[in-house]
């Protein structure tokens, strides 16, 4: 007769074993079933832990030490210009409207995505519009107001900026209005950034965004800020231009995307207040005077500050297909166009 084991003393200290570990705040793993009894999740979960830990398998567990506290949205919107400085057609062929609500609409399907199981991080969304006509500002309004975020929108008036700006730009050319219209909008911007407490996501009304962007950025700039003991910034496109030049770079793991530190951006970026009030001046130079690339200021202060972009991209930048400023690589753009879809 086949003798038979008894596995209530093994079973008895196996679970003795996981509470030590969980009250030590180890994590331990069943290298067969992929399974952690510690955390009752699957390695393939997110393991981290908002405002506590990073953990990425193999590589463990960082502390957060600079913990995320809230993040304020500012989306720059202007359904009444096709493209800023061409006359191309973008991707898809839609009116400029199409591609704000879409953009809109990304964002905070990402935003409510991750507060349903982060609610200690509060988001405010500012929407800062020019010249859209009305019909389509009471659209945008009656789509953020269905998901009860905090927010405002804006209608921007240039008349006070105008006077701060220098219509003639570092080409020793005259800035076309849209340019100038532009630069006010990112002044504004950058002004209702003086009332946040923590992160600001600046973004222009033409990236679609994946669900988990915000969840991804979010995990990164913890993660990032704590192993780095200093403020990062991020922009979430992984643009075509940066592959045009061989050049040195460094790699990081974020939450579930490879990061890769980069020198330049367009004006779509994530960063904390605290470097908005250092690089103040830098920042608003950027408005008052239409420089060469536009972003010049951007890519001074990257020369200081570690900024990193998504591998692959986390927001697709919606300009004509053939921009080295427009669609990432190795991305479905048609699946995010459609999901986005209203």
């Amino acid at each position: 007769m086949k003798k038979i084991k008894n596995s209530t003393n093994s079973n008895f200290f196996k679970k003795i074993f996981i509470k030590i570990c969980r009250l030590l705040g180890y994590e331990i793993i069943d290298q067969g079933t992929f399974y952690i009894p510690t955390s009752k999740k699957s390695a393939n979960s997110t393991l981290s832990k908002i405002g506590e830990r990073s953990i990425n398998l193999p590589l463990g567990e960082v502390k957060i030490t600079r913990a995320v506290k809230s993040m304020d949205v500012i989306i720059r919107t202007c359904a009444s210009v096709k493209m800023l400085t061409q006359n191309k057609d973008r991707i898809f062929k839609e009116d400029k409207i199409e591609y704000t609500l879409r953009s809109i609409n990304s964002i905070l399907k990402s935003i409510l995505n991750f507060k349903k199981k982060h609610e200690n991080i509060s988001f405010k969304v500012l929407v800062v519009d020019h010249n859209s006509r009305k019909e389509n500002l009471n659209r945008i309004d009656e789509l953020i107001q269905k998901t009860n975020l905090e927010y405002k929108i804006f209608n921007l008036k240039t008349e006070d900026y105008k006077e701060r700006i220098d219509i003639i730009n570092a080409k020793n050319q005259k800035s076309t209005q849209n340019q100038i219209s532009n630069m006010c909008n990112i002044f504004k911007s950058l002004e209702l950034s003086k009332s946040s407490e923590d992160l600001i996501y600046f973004v222009e009304d033409d990236y679609i965004h994946e669900i988990d962007s915000i969840s991804e950025m979010i995990f990164t700039y913890e993660r990032m800020a704590s192993l780095l003991k200093n403020e990062i910034i991020i922009c979430p496109s992984d643009y075509p231009y940066l592959y045009m030049k061989a050049e040195n770079t460094q790699l990081f793991l974020g939450e579930n995307y490879h990061w890769r530190k980069i020198d330049e951006t367009l004006c779509t970026f994530l960063m904390s207040k605290k470097t908005v009030e250092k690089y103040w001046s830098k920042l608003t130079s950027m408005c008052k005077k239409e420089h060469y690339p536009f972003e010049a200021p951007l890519h001074e202060i990257y020369s200081e500050e570690m900024c990193i972009s998504p591998i692959p991209s986390l927001a697709i930048h919606c300009t004509n297909i053939n921009s080295a400023f427009g669609l990432s690589p190795n991305k479905d753009w048609e699946k995010i166009w459609e999901e986005n879809k209203l």
